[in-house]
């Protein structure tokens, strides 16, 4: 997966996230990014605070979507890559439904099922503040340069080694056991 693959109408590029709570914001920082770098401009870039149940009827139209949120799970160095399956879980509420339970929705409700990508990208700090964290805004630098390289990224997760250079492993996940 690189880039490209989304600089198509048919694709969607979802940031999730709130910018009023610091490393939260990590999601439409991403979807910022690529609109002052004029990426992907044919692609419907969305910004939400949290995914709701109409998102299935929203991906049901698209060939290929890409979910991006901040993550706290500190096995993520600096970003995460996968590619979630469909599943119905017990996410659903008024205020939190996962992207596996959207995908599941999307599949039984329109018969459809788009190619979905979850980047994950590695915050801090989610208090009450504006804007990201250095260490937040050091990890968004890192997707955004593996990114913008020239080729797929082809990787699940990438991590940094010694904190500087990203490190890829060998391919995309399927995310089927979570």
């Amino acid at each position: 997966m690189n880039l490209g693959d989304f600089d198509d109408d048919s694709c969607l590029i979802y940031g999730i996230g709130n910018v009023g709570r610091q490393d939260d914001g990590l999601g439409w920082a991403f979807v910022d990014w690529l609109e002052a770098q004029g990426r992907c401009p044919s692609a419907q870039l969305q910004r939400s605070y949290q995914l709701l149940i109409e998102d299935a009827d929203l991906i049901s139209t698209k060939r290929r979507v890409l979910f991006v949120d901040a993550t706290k799970d500190e096995s993520v160095t600096s970003f995460e890559l996968r590619r979630p399956a469909p599943r119905m879980d017990f996410t659903f509420t008024s205020h939190a439904i996962s992207v596996p339970a959207i995908m599941a929705t999307c599949e039984q409700c329109f018969g459809c099922l788009p190619e979905v990508y979850v980047l994950a990208i590695r915050g801090f700090e989610f208090g009450l503040a504006m804007g990201l964290t250095r260490a937040a805004q050091r990890n968004l630098d890192i997707v955004t340069a593996c990114l913008s390289s020239p080729g797929p990224v082809g990787n699940a997760t990438t991590a940094t080694t010694g904190g500087t250079r990203p490190h890829r492993t060998a391919a995309v996940s399927s995310d089927s056991h979570r």
